[in-house]
């Protein structure tokens, strides 16, 4: 197979796989919300979560995203240094977007800023957002594509604490978030906290942890602990569904952490919502691939 054969496979493949993750929800969050639906209370909310897999299922048979709001595409590539493709990836995943965005379709939420003109093909200038990690030694690329819902993650906060402020802070933080734009991102969320040293590195990891299987934690006890207890806490808020009261406010949290300055703690929030449009695909040297989020399902 040539060179340039090879890179439209692989766009097909991506532009596909593009498609599908604004269709279908990858396993865990279908999981997970049927069971936030079995245990809820609220007669109301029960009837939300039933709406919620009503649209899943339409948006599927219909052939079109379960939400208008298809978002920003990003990327999340752990690029093996030996893949063969590995000089043409921004040129794939550009133009599987373009690809996606006429047979999704989806809606045109990529806005050149300074010129606002809309570009209509969900590209422009770093759109969509290509966030690289190079594996050592593999012939392998591993993929999360991610729709950056304008209500969910897109407004993500991060800020700048003093160390005596302590972890204390940190919670209080998460919990000021959920309180005060939690009910905007459509619960129960999905919510991605990141320790780090400064904005951009908390930032950068909070966004990560969305893109962990839900149920996972961190590898250290210390914050899966942590993880656990704000969990338990901003259930408690009782959000809902859709921010109309229920059981639960949340699908999980999940925390990503990097070592730090003395003498500054970074600590950023993202959140998912409810319709988690998120997926994994691992695209072997010949281009043979496996879903990771979607099992059973063929591009």
């Amino acid at each position: 197979m040539s060179n340039r054969q090879a890179v439209l496979d692989m766009t097909d493949i991506m532009s596909k796989f593009v498609s599908l993750v604004g269709k279908k929800l990858p396993d865990d969050v279908t999981e997970k919300l049927k069971q936030l639906s079995d245990s809820e209370v609220v007669p109301m909310a029960k009837m939300i979560y039933e709406s919620m897999f009503l649209n899943q299922k339409m948006a599927l048979e219909f052939n079109r995203p379960s939400c208008q709001d298809t978002g920003v595409i990003q990327f999340f590539a752990r690029v093996g240094t030996k893949f063969p493709l590995i000089d043409d990836l921004e040129e794939i995943l550009r133009n599987s977007v373009v690809e996606a965005t006429k047979n999704a379709p989806l809606r045109h939420n990529a806005v050149e800023t300074f010129d606002e003109k809309n570009t209509g093909t969900n590209t422009g200038k770093k759109a969509p957002w290509i966030d690289y990690e190079l594996v050592p030694n593999s012939d392998k690329i591993e993929i999360d594509v991610y729709m950056a819902g304008g209500g969910c993650s897109l407004p993500g906060t991060a800020k700048v604490l003093m160390p005596s402020a302590g972890y204390e802070e940190i919670v209080r933080y998460v919990c000021e978030v959920m309180t005060t734009y939690g009910l905007n991102a459509c619960p129960p969320l999905l919510v991605g906290v990141g320790i780090g040293t400064s904005v951009e590195t908390a930032a950068i990891m909070s966004k990560k942890a969305l893109m962990r299987r839900i149920g996972t934690h961190n590898t250290n006890e210390l914050a899966a602990d942590l993880e656990r207890m704000l969990e338990d806490g901003i259930n408690r808020i009782g959000l809902g569904p859709q921010g109309l009261t229920g059981s639960a406010s949340v699908m999980g949290v999940h925390i990503e952490n990097a070592a730090r300055h003395p003498s500054t703690i970074g600590v950023a929030v993202n959140v998912g919502c409810w319709s988690h449009r998120r997926g994994t695909i691992v695209v072997n040297s010949d281009n043979t691939y496996e879903l990771l989020t979607h099992k059973g399902v063929e591009l």
